[in-house]
């Protein structure tokens, strides 16, 4: 009798890992995420796209459970076209990005602020990096002149864009403030992302593991640079892609092989051989 895997979760990140540097989704991952949720096997997408943009990801395979969207703020059930878990920013966070939008940004006026709901972003102060980011993400947004224009209730995520210069002295800034029942993250040299205390992918990982009754020991998620961090220090089973930085390699279990020759293929191979169970058994995992 063939081997099933109704008791393992694997949730993978998107660019680097799931796609190649092309940002193609190699032909192997694909196969081999098919045979895998055939097998029983629970897969999924993490990222900190909205619910909207990770779906053009999401129904280009075929995974059979919820993603974990906004870097972990939320749980987006595609079946059923809802939110059915979310982590939201509270008063102290909110009143944080209204300071960072007038007093901050008013010394130094140069930053771009996301407010991001379930699958809507309220963009203040519009440049050239939200621009951007709003084309390259296909997001529904709207630019508005205040935060106050914003509603006050279901912020998931926000996003703070500045030239690095500006940037620099934007964390420097946050390191000196009580810190607003935030957890704040970097996610590129001219990106600051900002979410509820405690909240990141891994947590909404665990949160899915949670519902499925799925052991930590039996989650793995692979992710490729910085910002799978958390992620990755959160589960049973981390893994990275085989261009992944140094200290992403050291918190990882399984050394996959280059994204652009399908990583999570080989994460998801490693499982299905059996190899994975046998490593927990003898407490290599």
């Amino acid at each position: 009798m063939e081997r099933t895997f109704e008791n393992w979760l694997v949730v993978s990140d998107i660019d680097g890992t799931l796609k190649n540097k092309m940002r193609y989704i190699p032909p192997v991952n694909i196969e081999a995420i098919r045979k895998f949720t055939q097998l029983g096997g629970n897969f999924t997408l993490a990222s900190g796209r909205t619910q909207s943009s990770l779906g053009r990801n999401y129904n280009r395979i075929s995974p059979n459970q919820p993603a974990v969207v906004l870097n972990g703020a939320g749980l987006y059930d595609y079946n059923q076209q809802k939110m059915i878990w979310r982590n939201t920013i509270g008063e102290k966070g909110r009143e944080f990005v209204k300071y960072i939008s007038t007093e901050f940004d008013d010394l130094f006026k140069s930053v771009d602020i996301g407010i991001y709901f379930d699958d809507y972003v309220y963009v203040v102060h519009s440049g050239l990096l939200s621009k951007s980011t709003m084309r390259f993400d296909k997001a529904h947004f709207e630019y508005v002149k205040s935060v106050d224009e914003v509603p006050e209730e279901g912020w998931m995520k926000v996003i703070f864009w500045a030239l690095p210069p500006t940037m620099m002295r934007l964390q420097s800034r946050i390191l000196t403030m009580e810190n607003p029942d935030a957890n704040f993250m970097p996610s590129t040299a001219v990106t600051l992302e900002m979410l509820q205390k405690d909240t990141h992918k891994g947590v909404g990982i665990m949160k899915l593991a949670d519902m499925l009754d799925i052991d930590k020991s039996h989650v793995a998620a692979i992710g490729d640079y910085y910002n799978d961090w958390d992620m990755l220090h959160t589960v049973g089973l981390p893994a990275c892609a085989g261009q992944a930085p140094g200290s992403i390699k050291r918190i990882s279990k399984f050394h996959a092989c280059h994204c652009n020759k399908g990583c999570v293929a080989d994460l998801l191979n490693y499982i299905m051989s059996g190899k994975a169970d046998e490593d927990i058994a003898n407490g290599r995992i």
